[in-house]
């Protein structure tokens, strides 16, 4: 299939010229004469990659990759700037904003097409989903480092082994790092004027933590806790902010591999407004279950914990536990529940 790209240029014979020079080497290209033009048509068309002129008329270039920037169907899109402008102070303002390369007029036929080739080339290599573990952590890294601008990138692969009980950040400190948990289940909290924890997520294998404050600048608003022996990874706040805003695509790739814990906690919060004490317990009971080392199959969690994943008394838990009991959903083993009947808890309303 063919790759898409759209041409944003006002001069009709360098964007016919051009055109043509794309179609030749097996591109489809859509092309625009002014920037407002372009973004309309990248918003409607699903490219795989924009070149844009910077001086037109109505709209400029940096014009054109700020809005589209500002759209998440768009924002992702390799972006290429042309222009007659060599200054450097010019590159660094189209390269500050976020384009991926920057060509000067006049341009040999082969620089042009070996640069969209080479953009293409990095983009494929963070296309691919990277597993949730150690090793997809080690795999996103890599690539990263290959990309322009972070060869630099130094990312901490020591393990840090955390015991069970064993506080990793507090609430009211400010953070040096986020986390990638590669082993073993990390509860966060907070802690009320009444001296309640209430647990704000849970953190399973292959997730990231810790990483909000950093971005929004401020302090931990909760604590973070290993509900058992945890191995996770370290990365700098220098090095998280280089992933973020050193280029485009790693940026972009990074955001979907941390947003699903934003997702789950959405989904987390619907949940406590809308559904029955029974439901809440049952989707905890999933949630813990999920991330059970092979070989076991008791889920190791005190009641007060559960009861504050739930947002409900420790009471009502323990009254729904013995109902789900009475019901073979789950076995009790002291403190440890085993879950017997895992289609039985989905069911539940």
């Amino acid at each position: 299939m063919k790759k898409k790209i759209l041409f944003i240029e006002d001069d009709e014979i360098i964007r016919e010229n051009t055109a043509e020079i794309l179609e030749m080497a097996n591109y489809e290209v859509l092309v625009a004469d002014n920037g407002k033009l372009g973004i309309d048509r990248a918003k409607k068309e699903k490219v795989d990659l924009i070149i844009c002129d910077i001086m037109m008329p109505e709209m400029d270039g940096y014009a054109v990759l700020y809005m589209l920037g500002k759209d998440p169907e768009t924002s992702t899109i390799p972006f290429i700037f042309l222009s007659a402008k060599s200054e450097k102070s010019e590159v660094r303002k189209g390269m500050a904003l976020g384009a991926d390369d920057y060509i000067t007029k006049p341009f040999e036929e082969m620089e042009l097409l070996e640069a969209i080739e080479g953009r293409f080339k990095r983009n494929e290599s963070l296309k691919r989903n990277f597993t949730k573990n150690v090793d997809g952590h080690n795999q996103f890294i890599e690539a990263a480092r290959g990309l322009m601008g972070l060869e630099d990138l130094i990312v901490d692969n020591q393990i840090k082994k955390v015991k069970k009980k064993e506080s990793i950040y507090f609430e009211g400190e400010f953070p040096n790092a986020l986390f990638f948990l590669s082993k073993g289940k990390v509860k966060t909290y907070r802690v009320h004027e009444d001296v309640k924890e209430y647990i704000t997520g849970i953190v399973g294998e292959g997730e990231y933590f810790g990483y909000l404050p950093i971005m929004e600048r401020r302090a931990y608003d909760e604590c973070a806790v290993a509900l058992e022996d945890t191995e996770l990874f370290k990365i700098s706040k220098k090095d998280f902010m280089d992933l973020l805003e050193k280029n485009r695509d790693v940026s972009a790739k990074f955001i979907k591999m941390i947003s699903n814990n934003l997702i789950d906690r959405e989904k987390k919060l619907l949940s406590l407004a809308y559904d029955s004490v029974r439901k809440r317990t049952a989707n905890a009971l999933i949630e813990l279950g999920k991330d059970l080392e092979e070989g076991k199959e008791s889920i190791d969690v005190l009641r007060a914990d559960l009861a504050s994943m739930v947002g409900t008394a420790s009471e009502s838990v323990i009254r729904t536990l013995s109902d789900f009991k009475q019901e073979n959903l789950i076995e009790m083993r002291g403190k440890e529940i085993v879950i017997k009947n895992l289609k039985g808890l989905q069911s539940i309303w």
